[in-house]
Formats: C-alpha cells, structure tokens, sequence
C-alpha cells in the first residue's frame, strides 16, 4: 500500500515545516489528491490517522480535497473532463488524451498554533 509512504511524507513534511517556522500543533490539515493521481483517498486517510500520534498532526482535523481530472484532447482540441487515464474524450470519444490536472497530491493549506 503506497499511501502508508505517501503518509509518512506528509507528517515528515509537515514536521520539518514546524521545526522550521516555529509552531508546535497542526489543528487543520488540507490535502488534493487529484482523480489521476493515483491515491486512493480512503486508504491515504487511513494510513495519515495510523501516522499522526505524536507528532504536530495528533488531533487535527485532516480534510483531502478530490479535484476532478482534466485532459486536452489531441483529436478534438478540447480541454475535458476525465474520471481516469483510460475514459475516452466525452466530446469526441477519443482516447488520445494528454491529462492536465488532477494529478497531483499536494498539501494545501495548514492551520497551525504555536501555543
């Protein structure tokens, strides 16, 4: 399971920011794992609670944003809308398409104390 390492990074992440910037506790984490990223989004949730006693995370509210994925269609010149990397163009039903977001995992925003 990926998303137990992908968990490790994100509190490793997070941790090397509160010792770089001073603050002791997270009380929201706001992550997107876009629809091509390849993470599935309950198991990451999983695998970051079983990753967070003890660290600056214990106790913060984890949200994990899921942002659509989107594709330029090279038969059709469109910009479209796609579930996964193996959906045809819904425009043209082609299946030469070149994704263009939702493919990352990211951290987007942190609400930290420093109490």
């Amino acid at each position: 399971m990926h998303e137990l390492s992908l968990a490790g990074g994100i509190v490793r992440l997070v941790e090397d920011a509160a010792e770089r910037e001073r603050f002791r506790r997270v009380s929201l984490l706001r992550l997107e794992a876009g629809a091509l990223s390849g993470v599935e989004v309950r198991a990451l949730r999983f695998a970051l609670e079983a990753s967070v006693p003890g660290t600056c995370l214990e106790g913060a509210e984890i949200l994990i944003d899921e942002p659509p994925g989107t594709a330029w269609c090279l038969g059709c010149g469109r910009s479209v809308e796609i579930g996964s990397r193996a959906d045809a163009c819904p425009s043209c039903g082609g299946f030469r398409l070149q994704p263009t977001g939702g493919t990352e995992l990211r951290v987007v925003d942190l609400m930290v104390h420093d109490d």
